[in-house]
């Protein structure tokens, strides 16, 4: 499935930041550090993290992990020196355990990397220790942005993600097997349907 610049901008708004203007100013700057405060190896990190976490069917994440990224840090010096952080800790801990920076690994190093610095299993915490960081500012805020879009909604069966249109409709209608999520009977709780 092919995510977009439009999914990132759906994201971005599910998550409540403001994205008036379009996509066209929400792209990395040119240099070793753009005008938004991203090092060529942060874009690059970031995309390669997605890459790991992102099911495989998913394609366009360079694009949508830029118009992402970008709109959500921009304005939020805080929250970029977060995902600077967390993204210096994984490459340090990439350096240790395999003598490369995360984004030079393998699609499986990347992920046996993670899982070997505990990301799999850390709580997301913002000010905790290093997998604690990489959980929050790099794997949970990738994996929102994709699942709050309708091409990630796609991807796990919900038609529409909360925020989109489309309400509680999709959800009225029975399962395809045509027993109506009771078991056939046509009661809800015991309670006659009316």
């Amino acid at each position: 499935m092919e995510l977009s610049r439009r999914d990132a901008l759906a994201a971005l708004a599910a998550g409540g930041a403001g994205v008036a203007g379009g996509c066209a100013t929400l792209r990395w700057g040119e240099g070793d550090r753009d005008d938004r405060g991203f090092t060529t190896a942060e874009r690059e990190t970031l995309v390669a993290v997605a890459r790991t976490v992102f099911p495989s069917a998913v394609s366009g994440v360079p694009e949508f992990v830029e118009t992402y990224s970008v709109g959500r840090l921009r304005d939020r010096p805080a929250y970029r020196d977060g995902v600077a952080d967390a993204v210096a800790a994984l490459d340090e801990y990439a350096e240790a355990w395999s003598d490369a920076r995360f984004v030079d690994l393998d699609p499986e190093a990347r992920d046996a990397l993670l899982r070997e610095m505990d990301v799999d299993a850390a709580d997301p915490v913002p000010d905790g220790d290093d997998p604690e960081r990489v959980r929050h500012y790099l794997v949970n805020e990738l994996l929102y942005a994709l699942y709050t879009t309708p091409t990630g909604g796609q991807l796990v069966g919900v038609e529409n993600p909360q925020g989109f249109p489309g309400g509680i409709t999709s959800y009225r209608q029975p399962p395809e097997d045509g027993e109506g999520g009771d078991g056939g009977t046509g009661t809800r709780d015991g309670v006659e349907d009316e």
